[in-house]
């Protein structure tokens, strides 16, 4: 057979295994579909697993990069290009505030992450104004208070160092969550 042929019959045979496993995914979507619709049981453990048990965003990134690689892979040139902002938390006054801390900074601080992790949560949080909640890579989840966060968006992934926005007074509010427990202030600053 020539080169050609033999090209057409590979991709043939690739096509017709794309499409069995599109089938077999279909099959299997429908069927488990039909049994949460038929058993209330199922039904009721599946809503308390997805709406009522936290969802670890950040192990699920981890273990897909573990074993199918980064999403997108960026050539040298474009990580050199890539600038993160590493500056610590800097603050002039740190005092306990309800579960976590209330830190004095200057006014439209640029506020950094302390950890990479993901954003889980936009938007007001138990009387905490323009939040962010990060589920960083270490297991806990860190609530960033009182900042400008209009380019942040829900599930975006931020590196380690790299600005999440900038506060909108002179006060910055930050709260460790982990495993459902407060941490205190002092283990995450």
């Amino acid at each position: 057979m020539n080169k050609r042929v033999q090209e057409k019959l590979v991709l043939k045979s690739s096509i017709k295994v794309f499409l069995s496993k599109i089938m077999l995914t279909t099959i299997l979507f429908l069927l488990g579909m039909i049994i949460t619709k038929q058993n209330p049981e199922i039904k009721d453990m599946l809503n308390k697993k997805i709406y009522e048990e936290s969802f670890k965003f950040i192990d699920k990134k981890l273990n897909y990069e573990k074993y199918f690689g980064k999403i997108l892979s960026l050539d040298k040139q474009s990580q050199k290009e890539k600038r993160v902002f590493s500056e610590k938390i800097s603050y002039k006054k740190v005092e306990k505030y309800k579960n976590g801390a209330k830190l004095i900074v200057d006014n439209n601080y640029l506020v950094p992450t302390l950890e990479s992790g993901v954003v889980i949560y936009v938007g007001t949080k138990d009387d905490y104004k323009d939040s962010i909640i990060v589920e960083q890579v270490n297991g806990i989840d860190m609530l960033y208070g009182n900042i400008n966060i209009s380019n942040i968006k829900l599930y975006d992934y931020i590196e380690k160092g790299s600005v999440i926005g900038e506060t909108n007074t002179n006060e910055l509010y930050l709260v460790g969550q982990k495993d459902g427990k407060y941490l205190e202030y002092q283990e995450y600053i």
